[in-house]
């Protein structure tokens, strides 16, 4: 759980006006999920660039606020590294209805099978649901 503060702190650290947050998700109300992905053993590296080529792009095209990623370095209960992040969505019903469209969408499916040819990218996902505390600071959303 010590990863999982860690990234709840860097997000509450995000702050600027709220004029600048995105006009249909109030940051106040949305529905964050901190996702942790354990790659697969020498799979980090790949896991990485399918995100940065691919996953936030697809992710954004369904309706997922992509608010921060992060690298844990290796350490020796995880050697193969973990990619941690938080998502954002107005509600837990947009959230399902959005990883629902991700999954079944074929360009999805390509890029998913074309970076596990060479055998499957994440060994374990850990999902954690949030919802902000009256007393967090503002947090601007990335659009």
């Amino acid at each position: 759980m010590h990863i999982a503060m860690s990234a709840c702190l860097a997000l509450a650290a995000i702050v600027t006006p709220a004029s600048a947050q995105h006009a249909n998700l109030d940051p106040r109300t949305a529905v964050y999920e901190l996702r942790t992905y354990y790659a697969a053993p020498g799979k980090l590296a790949a896991l990485n660039a399918r995100f940065r080529e691919h996953t936030l792009k697809l992710f954004a095209k369904h309706g997922m606020r992509n608010v921060a990623y992060w690298n844990e370095q290796p350490t020796q209960e995880h050697p193969d590294g973990r990619i941690i992040y938080v998502l954002a969505y107005p509600s837990r019903a947009a959230r399902e209805a959005s990883w629902k469209a991700f999954v079944d969408d074929p360009e999805w499916r390509a890029v998913a099978a074309r970076s596990e040819a060479d055998g499957k990218l994440v060994a374990k996902v850990d999902s954690v649901f949030m919802t902000m505390t009256d007393y967090s600071p503002k947090l601007t959303l990335p659009r």
